[in-house]
């Protein structure tokens, strides 16, 4: 993908999330539903092309994915 240092964020708005699980069904490696709403396991992980189909499958945009030191968006394109 990118350099090997880079960093992603990975956020779910639990205000959108209505707990419907694709992005942990998409990316089980990065997503958890808790009290019918999904976590991410952990904040800040490696680029990885599941967090892309996870973000972009989220009905409701709650999903969102960033560079973990700058602003872009990588998924959902804004």
């Amino acid at each position: 993908m990118s350099e090997s240092n880079e960093q992603w964020r990975v956020h779910v708005d639990p205000t959108r999330c209505i707990g419907s699980g694709i992005c942990a069904g998409t990316a089980p490696k990065h997503f958890v539903l808790v009290d019918g709403l999904a976590r991410p396991l952990v904040e800040r992980v490696a680029p990885d092309d599941a967090l892309v189909d996870a973000a972009d499958s989220c009905p409701m945009e709650a999903v969102i994915v960033s560079e973990a030191d700058g602003l872009r968006r990588i998924a959902p394109e804004p």
